[in-house]
C-alpha cells in the first residue's frame, strides 16, 4: 500500500504566512522565537500607517527631549553651583556647621587652623576668605559682582587650575588673578591681558593690577572669580580677620584623607566640621538640591514629561488596536492567546520607545551645545544620564502599552463574525 508521508510542520497562522522572515537567520526556538514573531507582527502593524508611526515616534521624541532638558537643567545647576567649592582641590577642609552654601558662609574662628596644625599629618593649614565686590569693565566702565576669594597662594593647599604659575606675582601688592570663564558681561578682561600683559583693573573701589588668569568658571552665586593673596583680600574688605570663612588643610604625602578628618573631628571643638573634598562639594550640592525648590521644579518637570509621553503613546496605541479590532479577533478565532496578542501590543510600545529615542538623544545633544554657549552653563551628557532617560522612556512605552492592553478585551470573535 501506498504510505503517506508525514506532513510538513506548518509555522502559526496569521501574519507569519506573509512569507519567510525579512532577516536572513531563522527566528530563535522557543520563548525567544514567540516574542520575535510577536515583533514582527508588531512592527509590520505600526508600518501600515506611516503617518500615525511618525506622530508616535515624534511624542516619545518629545517626551525624552523634554526630560533631557529638565536633568540637564538640574544637573547644570548643581555643576555651577559646585564651581568654586570643587575648584579648591585640598586634601581636607573646616567650615562652620551653620554654614549652607558657600556664598553666604558662617565664619570659624581663625585659631583652629593653627589647631589643626597638631595632627602630625597636617602640614599646612591656610585659611580662605570668601566674599563679594564689583569688577569694573575695562571697556565700558560697567560693573558685576564677583567672587572674592583671598588666601596664602604659595602654601599649596588649593590647587586651582592656572594658579601654582603665578602665585610668586600674587604675593605683590595690589595683584589679583581672574577667572577666564567668567561671564562676558564682565568685559574683555581675559583677552587684554593677553595682548597686553598686567594691567589695572578696579575691584571695589580699589585699582588692581591683574597678573594672571585662572579657570573656574561661573556659578549661581558668582557670574566670575577673583583669586587673590590673604594681604591684598584685607586691602579691599576691611574685616575683622580673627574669624575665617574656610580653612584649608594640606596634608603630608601618604596621609589618609578620611583617617586624618576622625582625629580632627575628636581634637577640634564643635563650631568646626572637618570635610574631604567629596563632602564639601556634596554638602553644597544638598543646599540648592534640598533647601531650595529647584531641584523641586526640574523634577517635576520631567514627570510631566514623561507623562505627556505616556499619554501620546497610549493614544496611538489605543488608536491602532480600535483600527485592528476585527483583525485581533480573527487571530482569537484562529486560536492566538491573549498572552500573544498582549505581546503584539507591548512589542508595539518598545519598538516606540527605540525609535522615539535614537532621534531624541541626538537632538538632546545638539540642544545641550547650544544652550551651554548662550549660558555658560556647564551642560554636559553623561553616560549615566543617557542610560536612565532611556529605561524611563522605555517604562513610559512599557505602562502606555499595559493601559492600551484593555482594548484587546473587545476583540471577540463572537461579537465580529
Amino acid at each position: 500500500m501506498n504510505e503517506l508521508s508525514a506532513p510538513a510542520r506548518l509555522l502559526p497562522a496569521g501574519a507569519e504566512l506573509a512569507g519567510p522572515p525579512a532577516m536572513d537567520s531563522p527566528p530563535p526556538p522557543g520563548l525567544a522565537r514567540e516574542a520575535w514573531l510577536a515583533m514582527r507582527l508588531a512592527w509590520r502593524q505600526l508600518r501600515a500607517d506611516r503617518a500615525r508611526l511618525a506622530a508616535a515616534i515624534a511624542g516619545v521624541m518629545f517626551a525624552g527631549v523634554l526630560v533631557f532638558m529638565q536633568l540637564g537643567f538640574q544637573g547644570a545647576l548643581f555643576d555651577s553651583a559646585t564651581r568654586m567649592v570643587s575648584a579648591l582641590h585640598g586634601d581636607l577642609f573646616l567650615k562652620s556647621p551653620l554654614t549652607q552654601v558657600s556664598f553666604r558662609s558662617e565664619q570659624i574662628p581663625r585659631t583652629r587652623a593653627y589647631q589643626a596644625l597638631a595632627d602630625p599629618d597636617v602640614e599646612y593649614a591656610v585659611p580662605i576668605y570668601l566674599a563679594q565686590a564689583v569688577v569694573r569693565n575695562p571697556a565700558t566702565g560697567s560693573r558685576r559682582a564677583a567672587q572674592i576669594v583671598g588666601l596664602d597662594v604659595t602654601a599649596g593647599a588649593v590647587q586651582v587650575t592656572g594658579l601654582a604659575e603665578i602665585a610668586h606675582e600674587l604675593t605683590r601688592p595690589d595683584t589679583f588673578a581672574f577667572d577666564l570663564r567668567s561671564r562676558p558681561e564682565f568685559g574683555p578682561i581675559a583677552q587684554l591681558f593677553r595682548e597686553r600683559g598686567p594691567y589695572e583693573v578696579q575691584i571695589g573701589n580699589r585699582a588692581m593690577q591683574l597678573v594672571g588668569l585662572i579657570e573656574i568658571g561661573p556659578s549661581f552665586g558668582a557670574d566670575g572669580n577673583v583669586v587673590m593673596s590673604e594681604t591684598n583680600f584685607r586691602r579691599i574688605f576691611p574685616r575683622q580677620f580673627s574669624n575665617t570663612d574656610l580653612v584649608a588643610l594640606r596634608l603630608r604625602p601618604g596621609a589618609e584623607p578620611v583617617q586624618v578628618a576622625e582625629r580632627l573631628r575628636a581634637l577640634l571643638p564643635g563650631d568646626v566640621r572637618v570635610m574631604t573634598q567629596p563632602e564639601l562639594v556634596a554638602a553644597e550640592r544638598s543646599y540648592w538640591e534640598k533647601g531650595t525648590s529647584i531641584g523641586f521644579i526640574f523634577g517635576f518637570g520631567s514627570v510631566m514629561g514623561l507623562v505627556v509621553g505616556m499619554v501620546i503613546v497610549y493614544q496611538i496605541l489605543f488608536a491602532d488596536i480600535a483600527g485592528h479590532l476585527s483583525e485581533y479577533a480573527t487571530l482569537k478565532a484562529m486560536g492566538y492567546s491573549n498572552g500573544y496578542l498582549a505581546r503584539v501590543v507591548l512589542g508595539a510600545a518598545m519598538i516606540l520607545a527605540v525609535l522615539g529615542f535614537v532621534p531624541c538623544f541626538g537632538l538632546s545633544l545638539i540642544l545641550y551645545d547650544v544652550v551651554a554657549a548662550g549660558t555658560y552653563l556647564p551642560l554636559a551628557m553623561p553616560i549615566e544620564r543617557a542610560v536612565g532617560v532611556f529605561l524611563l522612556i522605555f517604562f513610559m512605552c512599557f505602562a502606555a502599552g499595559l493601559l492600551a492592553m484593555r482594548k484587546l478585551r473587545e476583540a471577540n470573535p463572537a461579537d465580529m463574525f
